[in-house]
């Protein structure tokens, strides 16, 4: 594993006074300072924030013109078609604008691409069957802005298209390079005043459902009963979650115990996950995976199928396969990230970009598996397949690295690429794999320094102050996730009074803890638990990062915290 550096947050306010006006204590007043939130009534917001803070879908461009050709589509009989994603933000977007469409009686069907032979987003022949299929409107959700030459294509065909997107615009010569569409409703555009542009496919989906549902006097609650999905995209998509995303992804959460979505229910239900209790973590490691699964290795249209299905019989079908899936891909994942760290152990433990060729790995595991890289080394990392022609691949980076401009620099040994700072997707000619590592490698300017994973610390909290008051208030922060990580504490110096492993696998380290003034606290450590015995030695000090949590058991409450990170003093 990479070196770590623990760091504490040094954000400045006057945290007594924030305590006083928000009614909370300074302890959070200074996490909530830690995560941006600046200001009384973005506080105010961030702390109770709900559905009324939601900002109008008609001050997304293009909304209300998008509102009125569907409108019109729909009470012509026009075909509309839906042309949605293969990721859960894709799937969800779909979902949400099929069941709103039907709802309202258009004559309305969907497709989705295949990830392998189609790739993302829209595409000719998309285009070309929806004009043979008689389609008169293409409704994008989740892709299309960047698919110019495509949607060229669709009017010439004669095609209405509107396109529902959340994706970063292309820019020439300082202005937004935008498809012909008759209407593009996406907050990154330069000419929009969204207050929020940073939502997901989904939301922008939903927002449409709600300006549809208003032109056809469809009461509130109906919209309201889908909001989970519009959730269920955001922590899916790993958007940050602020401002109207966390209180999307809050509520939605709320709901979902109440889901009218029998699918969904399925899910959990087979993922022994109880309704009641579903966080975001539930939804970015159990939930979100399965609905990706099928988009992974077969069909998106399963997970989409699921969420539309009506028959428990049937539903539950659907959840276990989705499920297996999602078993066979974390198998699959495992074995291919076994395979990269090998590789790179045994030849390419000194570079600073990671580049790993795995010839026979599925090509839809590349991106996780180079994450999983990237989390090991510190190093921005690609995992490069076989795709049928050429080499595929995908990359994670980090912070100090981007690796689309990383790409750039290398443009001309690639056949095509794309991607973000920390996230890029590529295809080569196999015979240039060796060189491509070695001229990313020449061209990239890190350092060692760059190599060491840094910790941030909320505050260094000693025992006395964690009560349950406390942890219950910390509960106000949530839900956690990309944005809103959760809060970190530090303590230096604890003494190990006792320790042992629990656990059938022994992944599970108990310890009771005292710090120097005798205050005691048990802890849990959820790791190899005699690995950690060996490395812990003779010592009786150990230096923690943790969240405090209350541990309920036959009915009896006590104090526990949650170490994250350790370090043994030497």
């Amino acid at each position: 594993m990479a070196a770590e550096r623990w760091m504490l947050q040094t954000k400045k306010a006057d945290f007594h006074e924030m305590a006083r006006i928000h009614h909370i204590t300074p302890v959070t007043a200074r996490i909530i300072r830690n995560r941006d939130v600046v200001g009384e009534d973005a506080v105010e917001k961030y702390l109770r924030g709900s559905l009324k803070d939601l900002y109008s879908p008609h001050l997304l461009k293009d909304m209300d013109l998008a509102v009125e050709i569907l409108k019109e589509k729909t009470e012509q009989g026009k075909r509309i078609r839906i042309v949605g994603d293969y990721d859960i933000d894709g799937v969800c977007s779909t979902y949400l604008l099929y069941r709103a469409l039907t709802r309202i009686g258009a004559n309305v069907d969907y497709e989705i691409p295949d990830r392998i032979k189609d790739g993302y987003g829209i595409n000719e022949s998309i285009i070309r069957a929806a004009a043979e299929d008689g389609v008169d409107t293409i409704l994008t959700c989740d892709n299309g802005i960047a698919a110019v030459a495509q949607i060229s294509l669709a009017k010439e065909l004669g095609l209405t298209v509107l396109i529902t997107d959340h994706h970063d615009i292309m820019q020439e010569d300082g202005h937004d390079l935008l498809p012909p569409a008759d209407a593009v409703v996406n907050p990154k555009q330069s000419e929009c005043s969204y207050p929020y542009p940073e939502i997901c496919g989904g939301m922008v989906a939903y927002k449409l459902v709600k300006a549809l549902y208003e032109a056809f006097s469809v009461p509130e609650e109906e919209w309201l009963s889908m909001l989970e999905f519009a959730a269920i995209a955001t922590v899916g998509d790993v958007m940050k979650l602020r401002d109207e995303n966390r209180i999307i992804v809050k509520e939605g959460l709320k709901r979902i115990a109440n889901t009218k979505s029998i699918g969904l229910l399925k899910l959990i239900e087979r993922n022994d996950l109880d309704k009641d209790q579903i966080t975001a973590y539930h939804i970015g490691f159990v939930i979100g995976p399965c609905l990706n699964a099928g988009g992974r290795l077969q069909t998106a249209k399963l997970a989409l199928s699921l969420l539309l299905c009506e028959d428990g019989e049937e539903a539950d079908r659907l959840a276990m396969e989705l499920k297996e899936l999602n078993d066979q891909r974390k198998d699959m994942t495992k074995q291919g990230t076994e395979e990269a760290i090998a590789q790179v152990e045994e030849c390419y433990r000194d570079d600073k970009v990671l580049v790993a060729y795995l010839p026979s790995c599925h090509e839809s595991l590349a991106g996780i598996i180079a994450g999983r890289l990237r989390e090991q080394y510190q190093k921005p990392a690609f995992v490069l397949t076989d795709g049928e022609e050429c080499a595929k691949g995908s990359g994670r980076s980090i912070e100090q690295y981007h690796m689309f401009e990383g790409l750039v620099k290398v443009k001309d040994l690639l056949l095509k690429f794309g991607g973000h700072p920390m996230a890029a997707g590529l295809s080569l000619e196999k015979e240039n794999i060796d060189e491509f590592r070695r001229r990313l490698n020449e061209e990239a300017e890190l350092t060692e320094d760059d190599f060491v994973r840094k910790i941030w610390i909320d505050v260094p909290m000693p025992l006395e102050y964690i009560n349950e008051p406390l942890i219950e208030e910390l509960e106000l922060l949530e839900p956690f996730g990309q944005g809103n990580e959760k809060p970190l504490f530090a303590l230096k110096g604890l003494h190990i009074r006792s320790v042992r492993v629990l656990g059938k696998n022994r992944n599970a380290v108990k310890f009771s803890l005292a710090d120097d003034k005798g205050v005691p606290i048990d802890a849990m450590l959820f790791t190899d638990g005699d690995a950690f015995l060996e490395e812990l030695g003779r010592s009786r000090v150990i230096d923690v990062i943790y969240y405090p949590t209350v541990n309920v058991y036959n009915g009896s409450r006590t104090l526990q915290i949650i170490i994250k990170n350790y370090k043994i003093p030497v």
